[in-house]
């Protein structure tokens, strides 16, 4: 499960288990449904040490998005499933703190939108995917889900990301300006707490309030129900 760690520089979310490389019972970091309230709840503890917020992960995958299982055995679920992940993509969205992330490694779906919502992006370089897999699956995006990518990202990747789930490695994220930059494994986290440092002045409330502003026609797209008509 997702775990915090508390430094002079930030509040640090790591989505996997602490002290293991991967997390047994989930190594995908996928968005169980427990794993959305470990990991909301671990966001307001951040938010309360007034730091700027770093999220990255343990082992091979930063997140591969929706848990399939759960899916697979919920299907009536699904769509207040879905605004429970839109909802975790508002929170972060708008974190009265700077948001760094730190993308450790594959980053598919679900996953790779959670980080899309990071107000600076770093991506590794030497291993690792970016993908938004849904037209290869045969699967829609919800609204809130279509404006993530539309305003995150310029329109001719979302456009190319949406429409042929290609695989970005990290500098080619970069490139497509999925990412702000990417850096060496070794030197993942440690830029996102440079990073970190250069912002710490703006963790307040007032961020909060920009951040609406700034991304508000986005946060309503993700506060609108998902129809059970999409799926």
């Amino acid at each position: 499960m997702p775990y915090l760690n508390v430094t002079d520089d930030a509040a640090e979310l790591f989505l996997g288990a602490e002290g293991a490389e991967l997390d047994e019972a989930n190594p995908e970091n996928r968005f169980a449904p427990e794993w959305l309230a470990k990991t909301k709840g671990l966001l307001d503890e951040a938010v309360a040490a007034k730091k700027p917020v770093v999220i990255s992960a343990t082992g091979k995958f930063f997140s591969n998005g929706l848990d399939l299982d759960y899916v697979g055995a919920n299907a009536g679920a699904l769509p207040a499933y879905l605004d429970d992940i839109h909802q975790l993509y508002v929170q972060v969205l708008t974190l009265p703190a700077p948001v760094i992330v730190a993308i450790n490694g594959h980053a598919f779906g679900g996953g790779a939108m959670l980080a899309l919502c990071a107000d600076h992006r770093i991506m590794r370089s030497d291993r690792g995917f970016f993908s938004l897999p849904e037209a290869a699956l045969g699967m829609p995006f919800t609204r809130g889900m279509a404006a993530l990518v539309r305003t995150r990202t310029p329109d001719a990747t979302a456009t190319e990301a949406m429409l042929t789930s290609r695989r970005y490695g990290g500098q080619d994220a970069a490139d497509a300006g999925i990412v702000d930059e990417a850096a060496p494994a070794d030197a993942l986290i440690e830029r996102a707490r440079e990073v970190a440092r250069e912002r710490a002045a703006f963790a307040n409330d007032n961020l909060a309030v920009i951040k609406r502003g700034l991304r508000m026609p986005l946060v309503d797209d993700l506060n609108t129900p998902t129809p059970a008509t999409l799926l």
